[in-house]
Order: structure tokens, then C-alpha cells, then sequence
């Protein structure tokens, strides 16, 4: 039986590892992490932790389910391509974040490819091991079906912004203003933020060129609704990027 208190070890990527569930800080936030103690001890038994670098990927899209993937600490690239190449990032994933579930419960393929951004701490539980659990724990396949319909409602509002946005600026403003409600904070100069993509990588998630959202940046930085400096972002006027989506 796991102890009540959070047991952590440190990786050789600097990582605090949690190895108790129970205390984890993101029970109260992740989808799958708020589960009755009894179920708790039940993953914890049937699950690996894992410690993945930056650009480490947990599987690709086409492939076959082997397993949930848990995220715990880091960030997870979420991305389709084309059979031409093309590339479309469909997110990021953050802490609480359980990834490859839709393609674990349907047996279907995986959609997406999952690309480590930096590095990582997951908890990993086997395909057999996951829907035998979902059989025997009632709470867990309620917690499941949100988390689907949570997944089905982000990809539903992607489609639409890509679909009815009138221009890159007004997709580029959504984007910002999504990001800056889900990890924002608040300062004196306005919201603040750590951009988790490149330009390049922010083009592919709103359908557009690098070349665009370096133009995009920069004249938002003229009109100092935005300051930016390396991978910091502080959106000074969100009244603005409000304005021009609602417009």
C-alpha cells in the first residue's frame, strides 16, 4: 500500500518526480488525477513513471494504441500532418493532461503525434491494464467520458476559428487570449506568459507562414498591445485582441 505523503526523486533532467499520487498538486486540475483514494491505488499499481527529454516522442500518429499517457510535469506537443507535410499543431498539453486516451478506448490509430517539448514526467499505464481498470471502477469511465468530451469541444472550437476567422491577425488574437486565459498571470504590465512554440510552430497552428506571424508580432508590438522579449510575452491590451476577434 503507497504511503499518504508525496514521495519525489529527482531526475537528471531536474525534475522533482512524484511517485504517490494521492498528494499530487494536480489532483484538484487534471481530468483524470481527481479519482476516489481507491482508485488512485488502483492506477498507481498498473502504471510506469517515465522521464522523457525535449523532442522525445510518446507515439505518432497512425500508430497503434499501446497505453494512456499520463502527464504530469512539462509540456506535450500535439500536432497532424498531411501526406504532403504539412503540418498543424492541434495544441499543447499541460500538466493533469492524459494523452492517447481516445485511441486507447477505440483501438482506432492514433491521430496525433505526441512531441516532448522539455522535459517530462509520465505516468504510462498498458491498453489491457487501463480498460480493465475502466471495467472495474465506475468513477474512472465517468472521468474518461469528459475528458473525450472535453477533447471533442477544443477540437470543434479549433475547426471553427481556422474555418470562420476572417484573417491570420484575428486567429493569432484568439490564440493569445486563449493561451493568456489558461496560464496566464497577471502583473502591473498586463498578462504574462512563457510562449511553449516557435513562430514557425505557432504558423502551424493557425494555418498560416512563419513569415505571417513574424509580420503579425511585430505589428502588434508597434501598437504596443503586446511586449515580447524571447520567449516572454506580456499582452499589455487585451481589450484589443478582443476587439479585433470580436470584429
Amino acid at each position: 500500500m503507497a504511503e499518504s505523503h508525496t514521495i519525489l526523486m529527482r531526475s537528471p533532467y531536474g525534475l522533482d518526480i512524484i511517485e504517490n499520487c494521492l498528494n499530487c498538486k494536480m489532483r484538484a486540475e487534471g481530468f483524470f488525477c481527481d479519482l476516489p483514494e481507491e482508485a488512485l491505488r488502483a492506477v498507481e499499481a498498473i502504471e510506469d513513471t517515465g522521464v522523457y527529454p525535449k523532442d522525445a516522442l510518446l507515439f505518432v500518429e497512425g500508430q497503434s494504441p499501446r497505453g494512456i499517457f499520463v502527464l504530469c510535469e512539462g509540456r506535450v506537443k500535439l500536432s497532424t500532418c498531411s501526406s504532403e507535410g504539412k503540418t498543424l499543431i492541434l495544441g499543447v498539453a499541460k500538466p493533469g493532461d492524459v494523452l492517447g486516451l481516445s485511441a486507447t478506448v477505440s483501438g482506432q490509430p492514433c491521430e496525433v503525434t505526441a512531441e516532448v517539448l522539455e522535459p517530462c514526467q509520465v505516468n504510462f499505464v498498458k491498453r489491457e491494464d487501463f480498460l480493465r481498470f475502466l471495467q472495474e471502477h465506475g468513477q474512472a469511465c465517468l472521468r474518461v467520458a469528459q475528458h473525450l468530451s472535453h477533447y471533442y469541444h477544443t477540437a470543434y472550437e479549433q475547426i471553427r476559428s481556422l474555418g470562420l476567422s476572417q484573417s491570420a491577425m484575428e486567429k493569432l488574437a484568439k490564440l493569445l487570449l486563449q493561451w493568456c486565459a489558461e496560464r496566464g498571470k497577471e502583473t502591473e504590465r498586463g498578462c504574462c506568459l512563457k510562449l511553449a512554440l516557435t513562430q514557425e510552430e505557432i504558423a502551424e497552428m493557425i494555418g498560416t507562414s512563419r513569415e505571417t506571424v513574424t509580420r503579425l508580432f511585430a505589428e502588434l508590438k508597434r501598437k504596443q498591445i503586446i511586449q515580447l522579449k524571447g520567449s516572454t510575452l506580456v499582452i499589455r491590451n487585451k481589450t484589443a485582441l478582443q476587439t479585433m476577434v470580436s470584429s
